[in-house]
């Protein structure tokens, strides 16, 4: 069940990541601090972009959002910064829209800004100056987290027109090494995500998940399920786009359309990176950003689950791709092999030009980083 399940979604991750090292080569991490100096509404439009056309590892978000913040990048802006680089991104919209349906995409990509929006009222309302004072003491340690190597890595191409520097020698070798890096970033969460979900589709009964979720109350659990969803994916240690797959599932077995929203979202409050939060910026802001993020993405879910209803965009079928058993030849399999064809090129590409010095590179601390970064 699990490998059938990345059979269906090979050709849109390596899509995915193949455009999001597109975007990476020409958008330079060094400059995006210098624009996140403030929360005013145009900052955190800007942070949201920018996170938009970073990477989808949740590790290596939360790793470069408190890299800006220790180069002076605004608490809230960097915050929002990192929401976006995992709920903004192309691969995660290619995959949701070949899984799940085109509903699920622009759910998660009209949810997400709504959920910045919530978040930075809320930081607004309740984040004290002293809060940010014992986050950026404690950020300032730099005690050592995931991934850290992987976000303060900057390829990008900067000089010149944006076609010729995207087709430029340096170019394609910063879009090679930006796609296996985001690749080895996340394999485990993919393969966690596949196992998980394959198990849960094959062990537990709908009418369990029915249970779980309230079915039987068709208005409860429109609220019930944006409150649990999160908790499920807080428990089930899967991020980034390794929680599709058990959103499928979820959504076949009863969850309501704002409860799987809302469990996508949650991949930024997962319990290994709440540790890392402690780390980064000690445990009492750790506990906020759990509290904030929380109801921010409830909120979000279930504010988008009544713009959909009211505008009649609920999926009515209950079918996502996810019980697939059996590999056949159809257009999945002709684009799974082209788009290999892709990734061994961009492969190629990335051991030819010193690949696997940096891939080694992708766990150190920033202090490490710097060091070998001449």
């Amino acid at each position: 069940m699990a490998f059938a399940m990345f059979w269906e979604i090979l050709w849109p991750l390596i899509l995915g990541f193949f455009l999001s090292g597109v975007v990476q080569a020409v958008v330079s991490k060094a400059k995006i601090s210098k624009t996140l100096g403030d929360d005013r509404p145009k900052t955190i439009a800007v942070a949201t972009a920018l996170g938009a056309a970073s990477s989808s590892c949740s590790y290596a978000a939360v790793a470069l959002a408190r890299s800006l913040f220790r180069k002076g990048a605004n608490f809230t802006a960097a915050i929002a910064f990192q929401l976006a680089s995992t709920n903004l991104v192309a691969e995660l919209g290619i995959i949701l829209a070949v899984l799940m349906g085109w509903q699920f995409t622009v759910a998660e990509f009209a949810g997400a800004p709504v959920m910045v929006t919530i978040l930075v009222m809320l930081f607004r309302a309740f984040l004290t100056p002293d809060m940010v004072r014992q986050a950026k003491e404690q950020a300032d340690k730099g005690l050592k987290g995931s991934m850290e190597g992987h976000a303060e890595m900057d390829m990008s191409v900067t000089e010149g027109p944006l076609f010729k520097r995207l087709f430029s020698t340096k170019g394609w070798t910063a879009v090679s090494h930006y796609f296996v890096m985001d690749w080895a970033a996340i394999w485990k969460d993919i393969t966690g995500g596949l196992l998980l979900a394959g198990a849960l589709a094959t062990w537990v009964p709908n009418h369990a998940w029915q249970s779980f979720f309230l079915t039987s109350h068709p208005l409860l659990t429109k609220f019930w399920s944006p409150l649990v969803g999160p908790i499920v994916a807080i428990l089930s240690f899967v991020c980034s786009v390794g929680n599709v797959p058990l959103a499928a599932v979820l959504w076949n077995g009863g969850s309501s359309f704002g409860g799987v929203i809302a469990f996508l979202f949650a991949d930024l409050i997962v319990i290994p990176i709440l540790d890392i939060y402690r780390k980064y910026y000690g445990k009492r802001v750790a506990l906020f950003l759990l509290g904030t993020i929380y109801v921010s993405m409830a909120g979000a879910a279930l504010l988008i689950e009544w713009i959909f209803q009211a505008t009649h965009l609920l999926p009515r079928e209950r079918h996502a791709t996810v019980v697939e058993t059996a590999i056949r030849w159809n257009y999945t399999s002709v684009l799974n092999i082209v788009f290999l064809a892709l990734a061994f090129v961009l492969l190629i590409r990335f051991f030819r030009t010193g690949g696997l010095k940096m891939l080694k590179m992708m766990d150190e601390s920033p202090a490490e980083h710097q060091k070998h970064h001449g």
